[in-house]
């Protein structure tokens, strides 16, 4: 018996309306899993999708001059990364962009094969080459600004300001020194991606945050400009291994400039020796030469006698012990003044002979020989300043003209600078504030005194020696300014053999140092030149570059010529050795 078409049509009916409950009820069920049990899971892969945490280094803080002008900067740039997990094909995108950016093709094969949403390719890139990619038209390659180390002025001043890495950490100088109040701050930074695998944004007030501190030196460019044009000059013309300038305020014992020769760029490194990169003012010592005379004088007027106390200078050579002491013009008697002026090695060592070894070491050290002076640089040496119980008698009389001790750059400015500074010792002063990434001034370092190292009276006889050195008959003469009374000092070292056995008979050490105008010292310049050839007594090779840097540095900071100055123009033949 058939049924009816009615009864059959309320079955199909039936069916469908049970398959649809159930259905809903299935959906339901499932939507209700999806809701509430599996809620948390799924919201993190959605943002694990389109939403991430990249941790993020804020920008390297600047270094500055005294006038504000930027010596280290930060400039835009591009980075490339990646959404490894939009890239087709990990082998062969591998490949090109390990060509085009010349990276290691495996090791960037493995970081596209992963299933991360981003990860770095290649940070700061050049131009040429971010153009290059971006041309290839890579699936899940992307581009991001990102910031790069610059030193604009190139050049100048490189072995003070240092350089950073790859990474913007600092490896040199006042960038490494001071990393940790350059360096940005890291944090973890969200940021969202479009389908496509690009960013979608940053937080970029909380990246500015992250800025690093800047600092401001007490360099000024144009200064530390002069002194390494004059310094170059120099070092070409007497075919020399190398030279130093350092220019110091007396008064307060700011630091204008600290020039080497040869220098680097620092926006390229790439090949260059890293003997080059050292601030050589700061860490490595020589032998000063006649320029410690002047110290051996202060502490004669320390122990009573005058500027007109006279010794015998035995007519230009004299025996201490097996050694000869020579000079290189004979003298018979002659005054500190005199001893100082012609730069009487056997004077010098008669002064010792007769104020003591304890009492010229203890004046060294007092001036800060044999001492690091703490300045804001790293590798700092402290020279070399035996204990006077341990010098023979040759050694007393070689240490009254420079030779077997050794100092810094740093110190023997310093310790000019004291003499100029009415015999005040002031800390060597390099780094002059620090400021917040806002701008705000966090740290002031302001000028401070070691110690009174002799007094005011020695001070102003022994500056008295130093003027007579720059006039006629002088060993400094070539040093002298137009309208400007100068006080310098010569210094002409042998330098000590490597194996430490004596003295070689052709290698030396050129050193000037000296202040002006006398009644008020506003700068001293130090010159240092390395085994300058031919021509290499101080007064032909490093007294011309003072005399040019003071000269110019006068004209910039418009310090008036003295009035009623008499313009010393004689040239001597001699110089002291």
């Amino acid at each position: 018996m058939k049924r009816s078409p009615e009864k059959l049509s309320g079955k199909r009916i039936l069916v469908v309306q049970i398959l649809l409950v159930a259905a809903i009820f299935v959906l339901g069920a499932k939507s209700f899993d999806i809701q509430v049990f599996q809620a948390e899971e799924l919201a993190k892969k959605a943002k694990n999708d389109y939403a991430r945490l990249i941790r993020v280094k804020g920008e390297r803080g600047e270094i500055f001059d005294r006038n504000m002008n930027k010596l280290a900067t930060s400039t835009a740039v591009i980075s490339i990364t990646a959404s490894p997990a939009k890239v087709a094909d990990p082998v062969k995108t591998a490949a090109i962009l390990a060509k085009t950016l010349n990276l290691d093709a495996k090791k960037l094969e493995k970081t596209l094969s992963s299933k991360r949403m981003f990860a770095w390719v290649a940070r700061q890139v050049s131009p040429d080459q971010a153009e290059q990619v971006r041309a290839l038209k890579l699936a899940g390659i992307y581009f991001e600004n990102d910031s790069k180390r610059l030193y604009p002025n190139r050049e100048v001043a490189a072995q003070v300001i240092g350089f950073t890495g790859r990474e913007d950490t600092g490896l040199e100088g006042i960038e490494f020194k001071f990393n940790a109040a350059l360096e940005g701050q890291s944090a973890q930074i969200s940021f969202k991606r479009t389908r496509n695998g690009g960013i979608l944004g940053l937080d970029k007030e909380k990246r500015a945050s992250l800025k690093g501190k800047s600092v401001v030196l007490t360099l000024d460019k144009k200064i530390q400009y002069l002194s390494e044009q004059a310094l170059e000059k120099t070092v070409i013309r007497h075919k020399a291994n190398s030279g130093m300038v350092v220019v110091m305020r007396p008064e307060t014992g700011e630091i204008l400039s600290i020039a080497h020769y040869p220098t680097f760029n620092p926006n390229n490194i790439k090949g260059l020796n890293r003997e080059i990169f050292r601030n050589r003012s700061v860490t490595d010592p020589f032998e000063p030469g006649s320029v410690t005379k002047v110290f051996t004088a202060a502490t004669a007027l320390e122990k009573g006698f005058t500027p007109r106390s006279i010794f015998f200078c035995e007519n230009g050579s004299y025996n201490i012990g097996r050694f000869t002491v020579n000079d290189t013009r004979p003298h018979e008697w002659l005054s500190i003044n005199k001893i100082i002026k012609y730069s009487s090695n056997i004077g010098a060592a008669k002064i010792v002979e007769t104020v003591g070894d304890k009492a010229l070491y203890q004046n060294l050290s007092a001036f800060g020989f044999g001492k690091k002076t703490r300045i804001e640089c790293s590798g700092e040496t402290s020279g070399s300043l035996l204990p006077y119980q341990n010098w023979s008698r040759i050694d007393a009389g070689a240490i009254s003209f420079g030779q077997g001790m050794s100092v810094s750059a740093i110190q023997l400015i310093s310790g000019i600078s004291a003499i100029a500074n009415k015999g005040r010792l002031m800390k060597p002063l390099l780094v002059k504030k620090i400021l917040s990434n806002t701008g705000e001034t966090l740290k002031i370092n302001h000028p401070r005194t070691v110690r009174q190292v002799v007094s005011e009276e020695t001070a102003a006889h022994v500056k008295q020696m130093m003027n007579l050195v720059v006039q006629e008959e002088g060993t400094g003469v070539n040093a002298a300014l137009d309208g400007y009374a100068v006080c310098g000092k010569t210094g002409t070292a042998q330098k000590a053999l490597k194996n430490g056995k004596g003295y070689s008979k052709n290698k030396y050490t050129s050193v000037f140092a000296g202040f002006a105008p006398l009644d008020d010292p506003k700068l001293a310049v130090l010159v240092v030149v390395d085994e300058p050839m031919n021509k290499y007594y101080s007064g032909e090779v490093a007294a011309p570059a003072f005399k040019t840097i003071m000269t110019e540095s006068f004209n910039y900071l418009n310090i008036a010529p003295e009035k009623d100055r008499q313009v010393v123009a004689a040239v001597t033949k001699g110089e002291e050795h």
